[in-house]
C-alpha cells in the first residue's frame, strides 16, 4: 500500500509560519539599515522604507563609528579574556566531577546547580559594587572580565559534565597507561571530543558578557573604557536624538556578533544537537 504523498498544498501552512517568523524576525533589522540612512526629518516622513539613494545620509555611519569604535574593542577584550577564563573552569570542573568520585562530590556538584537559583546581577548589584571597590577594581575592565568570568558557567557545566561522562571510559584508561597526566587527557581526550559542545557553551557565554549592560553601567566611569551596551546609551543624545547616528551605531555594534556567526555557525547547530542526543 503506497503512503500518499505531502501535497503542495498541504506543505502551504508550513512556508506561511516559517515566513511569518523570518518576516518578524528580519524586519527591525531592516528597519534599522534604512534609519541609519536618514535625518531627523526624513525619519518623521518615511521612518519604514529607505529614501532615494542620492539622499542617504552617509555621514551618520561615520559619526557613529567614531563614537563606538572605543566600545567595541572593550567589549571585544573583555568578552574574550572572560570567554578563555571562564571555558578553563568549567572543563576542569567538568572533568573532575565526571570522571572522579570522592566524598562529597554530588554536593559540590548539587550546590553549582542550585546557583541557578541565585539571583542575578541586578539583585546583588549594591553587595557587588562593594566587594569590586573593596578590590580596587572600580572604573577597571578588569572589574568585568573578573566577574563575567566567575559567571555563568553552570550550564556549561551540567552540560559538558554529562558529556564527558558519556566518553568511553577506555580511552582514558589508554591515555593512562601511555602516562598521560589529566592535563594530557583532557587536551588529547576531551577537548576534541567535545569540541562542539565546547563552541556551543563559548557562544552562549560570549553573547552573554557581550550584552551585560547592568554591570559595566555601575563600575566603569571613564567613557574610553565603556563597552558596548553602555556606549550606545551615549548615542541618544541629551536633548535632540540622531536617530540615523544611533541606528547607524547599532548597525555597527552589531557586525562582530553577526560575523562570529557566520564563522562559528557549524560548531553552534553541531554543538546543540549533540546536547540533545546526550540528554
Amino acid at each position: 500500500m503506497s503512503t500518499a504523498r505531502p501535497t503542495k498544498l498541504g506543505e502551504a501552512p508550513k512556508y506561511a509560519i516559517v515566513l511569518f517568523v523570518l518576516f518578524f524576525a528580519f524586519y527591525p533589522l531592516f528597519v534599522m539599515f534604512c534609519i541609519s540612512f536618514k535625518s531627523n526629518e526624513q525619519f518623521q516622513a518615511n521612518p519604514w522604507f529607505f529614501d532615494a539613494p542620492s539622499e542617504w545620509h552617509w555621514e551618520n555611519w561615520a559619526v557613529a563609528w567614531g563614537i563606538v569604535k572605543n566600545y567595541i574593542a572593550n567589549s571585544i577584550v573583555t568578552a574574550v579574556i572572560s570567554v578563555a577564563i571562564g571555558m578553563v573552569m568549567v572543563v576542569l570542573t567538568s572533568y573532575v566531577l565526571a570522571r572522579y568520585r570522592f566524598k562529597g562530590r554530588n554536593i559540590i556538584y548539587y550546590g553549582i546547580i542550585a546557583s541557578m537559583f541565585l539571583p542575578g546581577t541586578a539583585a546583588t548589584l549594591v553587595t557587588l559594587f562593594w566587594l569590586i571597590r573593596s578590590m580596587g577594581l572600580v572604573n577597571s575592565l578588569w572589574a568585568i572580565i573578573i566577574v563575567s568570568s566567575a559567571g555563568g558557567q553552570v550550564a556549561g557545566i551540567f552540560i559538558l559534565k554529562q558529556f564527558i561522562e558519556d566518553i568511553p571510559k577506555e580511552l582514558f584508561e589508554s591515555a593512562q597507561i601511555d602516562g598521560a597526566t589529566h592535563l594530557r587527557q583532557i587536551t588529547t581526550v576531551v577537548l576534541p571530543l567535545s569540541g562542539s559542545i565546547l563552541a556551543t557553551v563559548a557562544i552562549m557565554k560570549f553573547l552573554g558578557v557581550w550584552n551585560n549592560v547592568m554591570l559595566p553601567l555601575v563600575v566603569l566611569r571613564d567613557d574610553e573604557k565603556l563597552t558596548i551596551p553602555v556606549g550606545l546609551l551615549r548615542l541618544e543624545g541629551e536633548y535632540v536624538k540622531q536617530w540615523g547616528e544611533m541606528m547607524a551605531g547599532y548597525a555597527i555594534a552589531s557586525i562582530p556578533l553577526v560575523i562570529m556567526f557566520l564563522f562559528t555557525m557549524r560548531w553552534f547547530v553541531k554543538g546543540l544537537a549533540a546536547g540533545a542526543i546526550k540528554g
